[in-house]
């Protein structure tokens, strides 16, 4: 006997929620649900996050911008456990009123300047720099077109795929299906652009592709929701090639590993106050 169709109904109310692995921090409100100030550390710049794909495009940049000498690209990397609701402190909630991560403090101006949405933050770092974004209006442009496709297509791919094929209480085939439809599609377009192009914003390295690969490319490596047989990535030889190429790059392997609590223990950097916390 087929299970009977689900009627929302007239007005939705929390109690009505389904669980799920996030249950204890979803909520349809906005603000804190505690007072705790934030820690402030040494460097100019101050980032509170996780390394899930969003927060590892941060420390990633970051730890280019070191790479290419900017000294002013000194950070402290403070650990924000998103599954203990941190994100929801007093502290937090000023920096970012949506809590999410992660969150930037740029402390190198009076008075400091808060810094959220990931691309919001590639984007005032490469500015600030004047590194990683083109400065030819038509490659700028490009560069900018895929920063912004990520921001507004991983949503499809994080709560949509990810969170009905790894984190949903119970596996529902439509959803499912649709959400895989539409991953694959996104892959289809990131294939297209790096048959043509050696990077997304065109043939230098750039802040669309730290947006980017996180997601993209960590999927396609078999490192995010263990989806690569099932997404059947070998269909992408291009976006593989991509992926590989940048996955070798020293900086995004020490941004991957900050604000990290979990794998083998040498890729955990649960908080970063200097270079050597990473060597």
């Amino acid at each position: 006997m087929s299970k009977p169709s689900y009627v929302p109904p007239k007005v939705w109310r929390n109690d009505a929620a389904s669980g799920g692995q996030f249950a204890s921090i979803n909520r349809p409100i906005a603000g804190p649900t505690h007072d705790k100030q934030l820690p402030i550390g040494n460097h100019p710049l101050q980032l509170y996050s996780l390394a899930t794909p969003n927060g590892v495009k941060v420390t990633i940049l970051l730890e280019e911008l070191l790479a290419l000498g900017h000294s002013g690209a000194e950070y402290d990397a403070w650990l924000i456990r998103i599954g203990d609701g941190d994100q929801f402190s007093s502290g937090f909630v000023e920096v970012n009123p949506n809590s999410k991560i992660p969150a930037l403090l740029d402390c190198s101006v009076e008075p400091p300047v808060r810094v959220f949405e990931s691309g919001s933050i590639l984007l005032h770092l490469a500015e600030k720099f004047s590194a990683l974004l083109p400065t030819a209006p038509a490659e700028r442009t490009e560069t900018l077109n895929w920063l912004f496709w990520q921001m507004g297509a991983a949503p499809y791919l994080g709560g949509g795929f990810g969170h009905f094929y790894v984190y949903a209480p119970e596996k529902i085939e439509y959803a499912i299906n649709r959400f895989t439809m539409e991953a694959k599609r996104q892959l289809d377009v990131l294939e297209r652009r790096l048959a043509v192009s050696k990077y997304l914003g065109g043939e230098r390295y750039s802040i669309a592709d730290i947006a980017v690969w996180p997601w993209y490319g960590q999927l396609v490596l078999g490192k995010l929701y263990d989806a690569a047989e099932f997404l059947a990535v070998d269909e992408y030889p291009n976006l593989q090639r991509w992926a590989k190429a940048i996955a070798e790059r020293p900086a995004v392997q020490r941004g991957t590993r900050v604000n990290r609590t979990w794998g083998d223990e040498a890729s955990r950097v649960p908080e970063r106050h200097s270079a050597a916390d990473l060597d």
